[in-house]
C-alpha cells in the first residue's frame, strides 16, 4: 500500500492501477473458472446453463458472458435459503440477508477468503476517498444482517484505523461522540448525514466544533447538489460507494478523491450495461442497468445479477492514475422509476430543484395513487424552518417557485404540499422517497 494520507492515495497499485489489457485477461480467466465452478456446484445454475444450451467451455472471451442466463432477486428468494451456496454451510464464517419485502429475505454467505476480499475491496474505495491508518471512523450504519455497516467496519480496520460501531440511530448521541471523541470520518447513508447536520445545529454546533474531514456515503442514491449540501453543512469532502449484498456488499465500486465516477474493482466483478426494457448492451452515453458476475467469490457467486440500478458508465481514463472503468451516481432503480400517465419520474429529479431552492429541505416524499383510470401525484416538501414561521405572502411565492420548478423537470402534473420541518421520517438507514398506493390497491 501507497502509505499516502491524501485522496490521491492508492490502496492496490497492481489491481487498480493494471492495463486494461492485462485486467481483460485476468477478469476471462476468473470468469471461466467461476462458470465452471458453479455449474458443477450449484444445480440452480447447470439447470439455467443446460436450458440456455450453454456449457462451461464454450466461455472462451469476454463477450461470451452475455451467453450466460440473467439472475434476478426473485431467483435467489425462490431458492430461499441455502440453494445458491457453492459450499457446504459448514464451511461459511458469516451470513448476512438483505430485507425481504415479499416475506423472504435474500441470503447471502461468505467464507474467510470472502472475507479477506470483502475487507480489501472496502479498504481501496476507503482509501481512494482520503481515509488513512490515522483517521477515526464513526460507522452510523446498522450492525446487524445488512451488509453496510459490518462490511464498513472490517474494511477500515483493513487500513488500519480506529472504528467508532456507533451503528444506526439515536441521533442526539451520535452528535455528542462526534464532537467528544473527534471521529475525523462519518459513515451513514447521506440522507441521515444531512439529519445528523440538523440535530447539530439544533444543538448549537457548527462544523468548526467538530473534527470531520471526509465522509463515506452510501446505501441510497444520492445527487451532486446534495453532495454540495452535505459538504457545506457538514464541512467534509462527501464520497459517494457501490455496492449490494447480492454481490459482495460495500466495496464493488468508490470514488476516489477526483469526484468524477466510481471506480468498479473490475478484477473481481465483471460489469456489464444493460438496456432495462430489452435486456441488450446499453449504446455509449445511454442509462442502463448494471448487471454484475462476481468473479471470485466461494460462497455465494452471482452470474450477470440484474441489479435494477441506473446509472451511466464512464471509460476515459481519470487523473487519479486507476484504469478501471467507472460509474456515475446511481440514477435511481428501473424498478423505483414511476411511470405517472405515461411519463418516467424519478425521485432524484425532484431532490434536485430542492437543492437548488431556498427556503425548503432537502426531505421529500412522493406519493402516487390511482383514482378511475387517473394517476394522481402528491409531493410532500418540508419547508425551513424560518420560512415556517414567515410572512404569508413570502411563503406562497416560494411555493408556485417550487411548483413551476418541479414540473419542468418532471413534466407532469401534481399536487405540492409544503409540511412543517421535521414532519417526514428520518432514519439512519434508506430513506423513504416513494408510497405507491397503486401497488397495494
Amino acid at each position: 500500500m501507497q502509505d499516502v494520507a491524501c485522496p490521491s492515495a492508492i490502496w492496490d497499485i497492481e489491481n487498480e492501477c493494471m492495463s486494461i489489457d492485462e485486467r481483460k485477461a485476468l477478469q476471462l480467466q476468473r470468469l471461466q473458472t467461476q462458470v465452471a465452478r458453479l455449474y458443477d456446484r450449484v444445480p440452480f445454475y447447470r439447470e439455467r446453463l443446460d436450458s440456455a444450451g450453454v456449457s462451461p467451455d464454450q466461455i472462451r472471451s469476454l463477450d461470451d458472458v452475455r451467453r450466460l442466463p440473467f439472475t434476478t432477486k426473485a431467483d435467489l428468494r425462490d431458492h430461499y435459503p441455502y440453494g445458491m451456496l457453492a459450499v457446504p454451510l459448514e464451511e461459511c464464517a458469516r451470513l448476512h440477508c438483505s430485507t425481504g419485502t415479499t416475506g423472504k429475505p435474500t441470503v447471502v454467505a461468505y467464507t474467510k477468503k470472502d472475507m479477506e476480499i470483502w475487507s480489501d475491496l472496502v479498504a481501496r474505495f476507503a482509501t481512494a476517498a482520503g481515509v488513512h491508518k490515522h483517521d477515526l471512523v464513526q460507522i452510523a450504519f446498522g450492525y446487524g444482517l445488512f451488509t453496510g455497516g459490518f462490511g464498513l467496519h472490517y474494511g477500515m480496520e483493513r487500513i488500519g484505523a480506529c472504528v467508532l460501531p456507533v451503528s444506526g440511530g439515536n441521533t442526539d448521541r451520535q452528535v455528542q461522540l462526534l464532537h467528544d471523541l473527534r471521529a475525523s470520518v462519518l459513515v451513514c447513508t447521506p440522507s441521515y448525514s444531512l439529519h445528523i447536520a440538523e440535530v447539530m445545529k439544533h444543538a448549537g454546533l457548527s462544523p468548526k466544533d467538530l473534527n470531520l474531514r471526509v465522509g463515506l456515503f452510501g446505501s441510497e442514491p444520492w445527487t451532486e447538489e446534495m453532495r454540495t449540501e452535505i459538504e457545506a453543512r457538514l464541512g467534509i469532502s462527501a464520497t459517494d460507494n457501490y455496492g449490494l449484498s447480492e454481490i459482495i456488499g460495500p466495496g464493488v465500486a468508490g470514488e476516489c478523491g477526483e469526484k468524477k465516477g466510481m471506480h468498479f474493482q473490475e478484477d473481481h466483478f465483471l460489469v456489464e450495461h444493460i438496456n432495462p426494457q430489452t435486456g441488450e448492451e446499453a449504446k455509449p452515453g445511454e442509462l442502463g442497468e448494471l448487471v454484475i458476475t462476481a468473479l471470485t467469490r466461494e460462497a455465494f457467486a452471482a452470474i450477470r445479477y440484474r441489479t435494477r440500478d441506473l446509472c451511466y458508465l464512464m471509460d476515459e481514463p481519470c487523473p487519479c492514475g486507476r484504469t478501471t472503468r467507472r460509474m456515475t451516481k446511481l440514477v435511481g432503480r428501473s424498478d423505483d422509476m414511476l411511470i405517472i400517465r405515461g411519463v418516467n419520474v424519478y425521485p432524484s429529479q425532484v431532490e434536485q430543484v430542492l437543492l437548488k431552492m431556498s427556503g425548503v429541505e432537502p426531505h421529500y416524499l412522493l406519493t402516487v395513487a390511482r383514482a378511475g383510470a387517473m394517476d394522481h401525484l402528491e409531493i410532500k416538501v418540508e419547508m425551513q424552518a424560518a420560512l415556517f414561521s414567515d410572512e404569508m405572502k413570502r411563503l406562497h411565492k416560494i411555493e408556485k417557485e417550487l411548483e413551476h420548478r418541479l414540473h419542468s423537470a418532471l413534466g407532469v402534473s401534481f399536487k405540492l404540499t409544503l409540511v412543517e420541518p421535521g414532519t417526514l421520517e428520518r432514519g439512519a438507514g434508506k430513506a423513504k422517497r416513494v408510497l405507491d398506493l397503486r401497488k397495494k390497491e
